[in-house]
């Protein structure tokens, strides 16, 4: 019965249960009144003319003051300490107008009435409060069936989370922790407050297997400091979503989530330069190429909440295109942005396409994002991978070029330095047929942005771990050392944009990605997180198993940003210009024809060959050309051996 009422309760109208709290406040304070008047000895039948019209007048007033007080504004769930303060101010109130009333009619004289307004505030007090912890009490009762959790975190976010637990009936919190001293030994919401040293006795006690991290304000860096003290007990530890997804909207506090990859490394974003965010998109014309990718949908995201006049997106796949535009529409719809979409299926070595586009929509700057990028995938189909990366970027430039655009950016990687894998090097190519056309001159600024990994990206290993560790394991790392930088898609794609400001023409820009990151360790604190355990030679009974798998084709155990050297800081600390040298145009622009002609024949032998000679640094970690159409030629000397991908 208290299930169903405490049901009914939740989901009324906020109309309805305001109704019935204000109704209920009116019967408590007359019955309040009552009760003073009985305790002080008046007779209330037959009452006189001056009860009566003390009575009607706390009637009257009750949901006015109450009303005032900002009381059928909260929430009976979320209610704390502040409702208390709320009704004494309104109980006042109400009291100093009774007694003031009682007074000037005259019932019983001055000290009647001061005894009269004392008497009825404690009443009116204990009732109003009393009342409201009984239906918080109802609301938020749990069935004691649900999952013991402990909520990492006192305040507003962790009140609430309480409240969201208790109406889903399968999370049942036991436990507050929190690192404030003056929490520690309270109660908050009906749960004690502990210290973090008192963690590890009190999950044995509780038989807790799940922490949830209340924090959504904190800091990156203060996540993963709670987070490096949780790592080492045998707790599942979900997170509330951040600050800015609930001030957005684009999450609720009880959506309950695994820890982020990002808190695990504990990066802080720097906050952005407007001025370089707005330079070259506000009131512009923008295109960007691979615009369903990681990366370019979220510069599209980016682009058009920073005022584009006009966006084309340029995609090759049909889905991803339909995906990132019916998106990009229902964010427009939703913020009342008022900015034209241009969906453009199509690839950038379509010279025509890329040209009429260009010209015909008068774009004014260009973010290229369209690349292969997966290294076995590029490596397996050579051919391709270096038509698309390479002279794709060509095709685009001089498109850019030919129409008069102001800005051209491209998304490039730190696997081309030093490359050695065909991916790697098709994208120093990119770099080296931008930093070309730049010494050529020409209206149109080039530049380009250089960066690691960004998480949960296409193809990026922490999705991969993630389904991995659901299955059950093993969990697939290619080498025990491979060491890899990381940064997360929204503040890539921020630094991106602003590294496009700052461009003079065949810059390369790096981006700071902090320290880099030993994967067999992301892997293992991915697990743990999870509240599960590795299995190894130590722990054999632990619940997921690493397995090391090798090197894949092309693959380096680490990654560099620089070829050269740092020339110095940018406007934004995040942003470093690099001092690399590059090649003259014609010796560029040669390579790129000789190659449009082993690429249309699928020549791998020529394509590599001309990538040695152009690309500096250029050293393939394959010891044969991993081509599949080519390894399957006809006049191939050895079959292919069989393959299959390395997670």
């Amino acid at each position: 019965m208290i299930r169903k009422l405490r049901s009914r309760l939740v989901r009324a109208p906020v109309g309805i249960k305001r109704t019935i709290v204000a109704s209920g406040d009116v019967v408590l304070t007359v019955l309040a009144l009552a009760a003073t008047l009985l305790v002080l000895g008046y007779r209330l039948w037959p009452a006189s003319h001056g009860l009566l019209a003390l009575f009607g007048l706390c009637a009257a007033l009750t949901i006015p003051v109450l009303s005032a007080q900002r009381l059928y504004h909260a929430i009976i769930r979320f209610i704390g300490s502040e409702m208390h303060a709320q009704v004494l101010r309104g109980t006042t109130l109400v009291a100093l107008a009774i007694a003031l009333s009682a007074f000037l009619l005259d019932v019983g004289g001055p000290r009647a009435a001061i005894a009269i307004g004392l008497v009825f505030w404690t009443f009116a007090s204990f009732l109003l409060g009393g009342a409201r912890v009984l239906m918080r009490a109802i609301v938020m009762g749990s069935n004691g069936k649900g999952e013991p959790v402990a909520i990492y975190g006192a305040g507003e976010a962790g009140r609430r989370l309480v409240a969201a637990a208790a109406n889903s009936h399968e999370l049942r919190p036991v436990l507050f922790v929190d690192d404030d001293p003056k929490l520690q030994g309270r109660m908050v919401a009906g749960i004690r407050v502990s210290g973090p040293a008192e963690l590890v006795d009190l999950l044995a006690d509780q038989q807790i297997r799940r922490v949830l991290l209340a924090m959504p304000s904190a800091s990156r860096h203060r996540r993963r400091q709670i987070l490096e003290s949780l790592k080492s007990l045998p707790v599942q530890v979900q997170t509330v979503p951040d600050i800015g997804d609930l001030i957005t909207g684009k999450a609720r506090l009880d959506e309950l989530r695994d820890v982020s990859v990002a808190d695990i490394l504990g990066r802080d974003p720097v906050a952005p330069d407007h001025e370089l965010l707005d330079a070259c998109i506000r009131g512009r014309n923008v295109m960007v190429t691979g615009a369903g990718g990681s990366i370019g949908s979220e510069l599209c995201r980016q682009i058009i909440e920073l005022g584009a006049t006009r966006l084309v997106l340029l995609e090759l796949s049909e889905l991803a295109l339909y995906s990132i535009e019916r998106e990009l529409r229902e964010r427009l719809r939703e913020r009342g942005l008022d900015v034209e979409l241009v969906p453009l299926l199509g690839s950038v070595l379509q010279r025509n396409l890329v040209r009429q586009a260009v010209q015909g929509f008068g774009i004014q700057t260009i973010y290229h994002a369209a690349a292969y990028k997966h290294v076995p995938i590029v490596e397996y189909n050579m051919a391709e991978g270096v038509r698309n990366n390479a002279i794709g970027t060509w095709y685009t430039a001089e498109a850019a070029i030919e129409a008069g655009v102001e800005t051209f950016v491209l998304i490039s990687t730190d696997k081309a330095v030093r490359p050695a894998n065909v991916m790697g090097a098709s994208k120093r190519l990119a770099e080296l047929v931008l930093q070309g056309l730049a010494m050529r001159g020409g209206a149109t600024r080039f530049c380009m942005v250089r960066f690691g990994n960004v998480l949960e990206s296409s193809g990026s290993v922490v999705p991969l771990f993630r389904e991995q560790i659901q299955r059950g394991g093993p969990v697939t790392v290619t080498h025990q050392e491979v060491i890899r930088y990381f940064m997360t898609i929204p503040e890539a794609a921020q630094l991106v944009l602003q590294a496009g400001s700052m461009g003079e023409g065949g810059d390369v820009f790096v981006l700071d990605m902090g320290e880099p990151v030993r994967i067999a360790d992301l892997a293992q604190r991915m697990i743990q997180l999870m509240g599960l355990t590795v299995r190894s030679a130590g722990n054999p009974q632990g619940d997921i198993a690493i397995e090391f798998t090798g090197l894949r084709p092309g693959e380096k155990l680490y990654e560099e940003l620089l070829i050269g050297d740092i020339a110095g800081a940018t406007a934004h600390p995040k942003i470093l210009r690099a001092r690399e040298q590059n090649l003259p145009w014609p010796q560029v622009q040669e390579a790129l024809e000789l190659l449009v002609i082993a690429t249309g024949n699928g020549d791998c032998e020529s394509i590599q060959r001309l990538l040695l000679n152009v690309v500096n640094g250029y050293q393939p970690s394959c010891t044969q050309i991993e081509d599949l159409a080519w390894q399957r030629r006809p006049s191939a000397p050895h079959p292919a051996r069989t393959r299959s991908g390395a997670a």
